[in-house]
């Protein structure tokens, strides 16, 4: 059964592939990693409207509504916990 994105580990591989091929202009290119930064931010933003609706930041409740792997969605709270923006 399709998990649907894993945040984390899609970051960790475009993390990994832009260390080994960073001499390489075309997987290099600063709009590849801006393609991803926008796609981060405005799933973040879709995460932070359903917690704010819902009032229950969960992972489950995540990976049912967006179609995220239960990693992805403890990935996506974590980080907006530290960042300050959930509880």
């Amino acid at each position: 059964m399709d998990e649907g994105v894993d945040p984390k580990d899609m970051c960790r591989k475009v993390v990994t592939t832009l260390d080994q091929y960073a001499q390489l202009e075309s997987l290099a290119n600063p709009e590849i990693r801006s393609l991803f930064i926008d796609w981060m931010e405005e799933l973040e933003g879709e995460v932070l409207a359903f917690i704010r609706e819902t009032r229950q930041p969960k992972p489950e409740n995540l990976t049912d509504r967006f179609r995220i792997s239960k990693q992805g969605a403890e990935f996506l709270l974590e980080k907006l916990k530290q960042e300050g923006k959930i509880q």
